[in-house]
């Protein structure tokens, strides 16, 4: 019987997971992750990942007892830029996907004259949450540090270099750097426009790749054997999406921890890809993952949390029977969950969250059935973009940390008319990554043969069409309120950065 440890590297916390082949999970051990916000800056230290891997790694191990760890993979958030030297040291915090510094570069990158081929080739527009113009950023305003790097990597990179010595990412991480997936190719023109050498980047490998072996350092430091293999399996979005099962056309998934990705199967290749979401070949069958992911989902919940609940002795049943009190539409309150801008599908760099229609009658269960709600509307803004393109969502498979409330889970079927298949396993990160592996390894000859033994479907939660129609209605003023205010944020942004200037604040939750 194989056995795979999934290191899972999120925006709260680094998780080690052990699955058997057949889906079983044998251990877990999770320690929360901490992160840094200064203005548009949002860090975390590459030091603390591996600090706090390696603890998660032996205590997993020790509660599995002694079985054989066969293989190991990483999958962590894209888009997080770390740069390292020759040593594979980190030589300035990571730039996390929600960090938005690098927004003058990507405005100037879209100038650059070889990107209008590049976006046509990849379906990717720049972006500062994006690699390249992330790199530009240090170059501008880092010199040193950007003269110093040997490679720039994301933290799933980074962490399997600690583990092998070895620069290697896979193809679906790549595509950040807007590699072109056909082509297997890094884009050579922009990168030389840029001033970037491709020699500075990892080598691209397949999913489910053997990356090496573990080096007697690493292996000191975390108590696995040298005979355990790395594999490559993608970032946390694509393994989520591959672990909650979708394998069909119109197949979708809702993966919601801190920030919530949403995702569908299509049957064709979007020509050409719209600037609202994202495509990717699906890694088998010649299907297409077509979607994207938010700036925050659960961690609108923990924002929540921390503003109205903290003295509570269960915060989130207290917050889940406030807002089951208060009345759908929450007495004409719409919540903006913007807290940290926005990625896909609206991609607003500037918005931020807005609570629109209070009323001196109003108290905290209203406005925490608000932003409740907003999870709908963010699955429906999803679900719209998607459709657009061409593809009918028919069902959503839900999961993550999220889905753990029945109360969120009705209203996202309520708001998108879908119905909810809510997982048994609500890690389909770590789950996706294991299959992955797994079948990258030949373990499994398919990845539908791969889900029959780690997805199973907990329950189904059906619409109600009547609260539907109501929902209808507050989506479009939801999506008013936006257009509306979006003249205003860039205002807002000049404003409170001349009157505040940024300030250092660190949280241990997004």
């Amino acid at each position: 019987m194989k056995t795979i440890l999934v290191l899972n590297m999120g925006m709260k916390s680094i998780r080690s997971i052990i699955f058997d082949e057949e889906g079983n999970k044998l251990a877990s051990s999770s320690i929360p992750i901490e992160t840094s916000l200064k203005g548009e800056a949002v860090t975390q230290n590459p030091s603390e990942w591996w600090e706090k891997a390696c603890t998660v790694i032996k205590e997993s191990c020790l509660e599995a007892g002694s079985i054989h760890i066969d293989f190991l993979t990483v999958t962590s958030s894209s888009s997080c830029l770390v740069c390292v030297d020759r040593d594979g040291e980190a030589l300035m915090p990571c730039m996390m996907v929600s960090d938005k510094r690098a927004r003058l570069e990507s405005e100037s990158m879209k100038s650059f004259p070889s990107y209008r081929m590049v976006k046509e080739q990849t379906g990717l527009s720049m972006d500062p949450s994006l690699m390249l113009p992330k790199v530009m950023w240090v170059k501008n305003n880092e010199k040193e540090i950007f003269a110093r790097t040997f490679r720039f990597l994301s933290p799933n990179d980074y962490l399997t270099a600690k583990f092998t010595g070895r620069y290697v990412t896979d193809y679906m991480s790549a595509q950040k750097w807007h590699y072109n997936i056909e082509k297997r190719e890094y884009p050579v023109s922009l990168l030389a426009e840029a001033g970037i050498s491709s020699k500075r980047l990892p080598k691209v490998l397949s999913p489910g790749e053997y990356a090496g072996s573990i080096t007697e350092s690493a292996s000191e430091q975390t108590g696995l054997s040298h005979s355990t293999k790395v594999v490559l399996s993608a970032y946390d979005a694509i393994c989520s999406f591959i672990g909650s099962g979708a394998g069909r056309e119109g197949d979708a998934s809702d993966v919601s921890g801190t920030v919530t990705v949403f995702r569908a199967v299509s049957g064709n290749k979007i020509e050409p890809a719209p600037d609202r979401i994202q495509q990717l070949p699906y890694y088998e069958g010649g299907l297409h993952i077509v979607g994207g992911s938010n700036n925050m989902g659960g961690g609108l919940i923990e924002w929540v949390k921390q503003c109205y609940y903290q003295n509570e002795a269960l915060p989130y049943e207290r917050m889940e029977k406030d807002a089951g009190e208060a009345a759908l539409g929450a007495g004409g309150i719409i919540f903006l969950p913007y807290l940290l801008g926005e990625r896909a599908p609206i991609w607003d760099c500037d918005a931020r969250g807005v609570f629109f229609g209070l009323e001196r009658m109003h108290t905290r269960k209203e406005m925490t059935r608000a932003v409740f709600e907003s999870t709908g509307f963010i699955d429906l803004d999803m679900i719209a973009a998607i459709e657009e393109a061409g593809i009918k969502v028919n069902s959503v498979c839900l999961s993550g940390g999220l889905a753990r409330i029945g109360l969120i889970s009705q209203m996202k079927a309520d708001i998108t008319g879908r119905e909810m298949k809510v997982l048994s396993e609500f890690e389909t990160t770590a789950s996706g990554a294991a299959m992955m592996a797994f079948y990258g390894q030949g373990v499994y000859r398919t990845l539908q043969e791969a889900a029959k033994h780690f997805v199973k479907i907990r329950m189904v939660i059906c619409p109600d069409m009547r609260n539907h129609k109501k929902y209808s209605e507050l989506y479009r003023l939801y999506k008013e309120t936006y257009r509306t205010l979006k003249p205003l944020f860039p205002k807002r942004m000049e404003i409170t950065e001349r009157l505040y200037g940024k300030k250092r604040i660190k949280i241990e939750n997004l």
